[in-house]
C-alpha cells in the first residue's frame, strides 16, 4: 500500500514541475541609458518594484557617451538609447536599429541647453564669441550639434568646427566648469547637472538658452535620443519589448506623480536635491516614452540641418525605423 505521503509527493508532482517550465519564469530585458542623474530618476520605478510586470523585469544600467556608441555596435543590451545623430552613420555601415520611443526631448520651456559665462564676464550675447574659446562635452554629439544650429541661425555666427568665428573645444563633461572657472575656455555648453548648479551657483551666468533658440527659429522642440533595439531580437520577442515600451513609459509617469519618493531617493544617491529633477522634467527635458509623427517631423528636420552642416552626408526616413509596435500615444 502507498503511503499517504508518497500520494501528497505525487499529487504535488505535476503542479511543481509546472511551476518549474522555463516558459513560466520571467523573461529578461536588458536596458542601457546615458549616464546622467535625471535619467535615473526616469527609470527608477521600473528599476526598484514600482512599475513591474508579470512577463518581463528589466535591468537598467546607466553608461558614459563612449560606452553607449560601443555598446550599441557590439549589440551588448537588448534596448539601448542612441543619440538622433547616430542613426545615420549605423544604417550607412549596415547596423540595423529599431526606433522603440522618444527617449529625450526639449522641455517647452527650452532651458537645459544654455552658454555659460563667468559671472564676470564681459560677454553678454553668442554675438560676441567670435575669436572666442566655447568648451562642449562632445563636438558631434546630438545635443551640442542643436545648440551649434542656435548659434548659426539665431545669432549668426559660423558655427562651423573648424575655420569658423569660434575655437570650439572638446572637453570632458566633469571638467567643464573648472575648465571656464580657471579661464582656460571662455564659455561653456555645460550638461544638465551642471547648469542647474550654475544656476544656483551664481558663479557662472548664461548667456543664450540654445533650446528656447530653436524653438523660436524652427518652432519645433528638438529631440536628442531614441530608445532603440534589433529587428531579429524584436522578432523573437515582440511580447517582451512591447512590455519594456510600457514600463518605461508609465517609468517616467510615476516618478512625474510619485516626485517626493522618487526625486528624493535618487536626489539621495546623487547629491542632488530633489529640486533639480523638478526643473529637469519642468523647465529642461521631456521623456515622452512613444514615438509618433510630430516626432518623426522634428527629426528628419534636424536630419536636413545637420546634413546642411556637415555632420551627416545622408540620412534615411526615420519612419522606415520605427517598431512597427512602437507606442503611439
Amino acid at each position: 500500500m502507498i503511503k499517504r505521503r508518497s500520494v501528497l509527493k505525487l499529487m504535488a508532482a505535476p503542479a511543481l514541475m509546472t511551476l518549474a517550465r522555463p516558459g513560466f519564469a520571467k523573461e529578461k530585458v536588458t536596458y542601457a541609458y546615458l549616464l546622467d542623474p535625471a535619467y535615473d530618476a526616469v527609470t527608477w520605478a521600473m528599476s526598484n518594484g514600482k512599475v513591474s510586470s508579470d512577463l518581463i523585469t528589466v535591468e537598467a544600467r546607466g553608461l558614459a557617451i563612449p560606452q553607449l556608441i560601443q555598446a550599441t555596435s557590439a549589440k551588448q543590451y537588448d534596448v539601448i538609447m542612441t543619440a538622433v545623430i547616430a542613426i545615420p552613420p549605423a544604417a550607412a555601415r549596415g547596423l540595423e536599429l529599431r526606433v522603440l520611443s522618444t527617449a529625450l526631448q526639449q522641455s517647452a520651456a527650452g532651458e537645459g541647453a544654455g552658454i555659460w559665462v563667468k559671472s564676470d564676464s564681459a560677454i553678454k550675447s553668442p554675438k560676441e564669441l567670435k575669436g572666442k574659446a566655447l568648451g562642449s562635452y562632445a563636438l558631434r554629439s546630438t545635443g551640442y550639434t542643436q545648440v551649434r544650429l542656435a548659434l548659426i541661425h539665431k545669432y549668426g555666427l559660423d558655427a562651423a568646427l573648424e575655420g569658423g568665428d569660434l575655437k570650439q573645444v572638446e572637453i570632458q563633461a566633469p571638467n567643464l566648469p573648472a575648465a571656464l572657472a580657471s579661464g582656460q575656455i571662455d564659455a561653456a555648453a555645460l550638461i544638465h547637472s551642471q547648469a542647474f548648479r550654475a544656476l544656483k551657483s551664481g558663479e557662472f551666468r548664461p548667456i543664450a538658452e540654445t533650446g528656447r533658440d530653436n524653438i523660436e527659429v524652427y518652432g519645433m522642440r528638438f529631440i536628442s535620443a531614441l530608445n532603440v533595439s534589433y529587428p531579429e531580437r524584436l522578432a523573437q520577442r515582440p511580447d517582451a519589448f512591447k512590455e519594456f515600451n510600457r514600463m518605461f513609459r508609465d517609468s517616467v509617469r510615476y516618478a512625474l506623480a510619485h516626485r517626493d519618493e522618487v526625486f528624493g531617493a535618487v536626489g539621495k544617491q546623487n547629491n542632488l536635491p530633489p529640486e533639480f529633477f523638478s526643473w529637469w522634467f519642468e523647465k529642461s527635458s521631456d521623456v515622452p516614452g512613444t514615438f509618433d509623427e510630430s516626432h518623426a517631423k522634428i527629426i528628419m528636420k534636424f536630419y536636413e540641418l545637420s546634413k546642411e552642416i556637415g555632420m551627416i552626408q545622408s540620412f534615411p526616413d526615420i519612419r522606415t525605423v520605427v517598431w512597427e509596435h512602437a507606442l503611439r500615444s
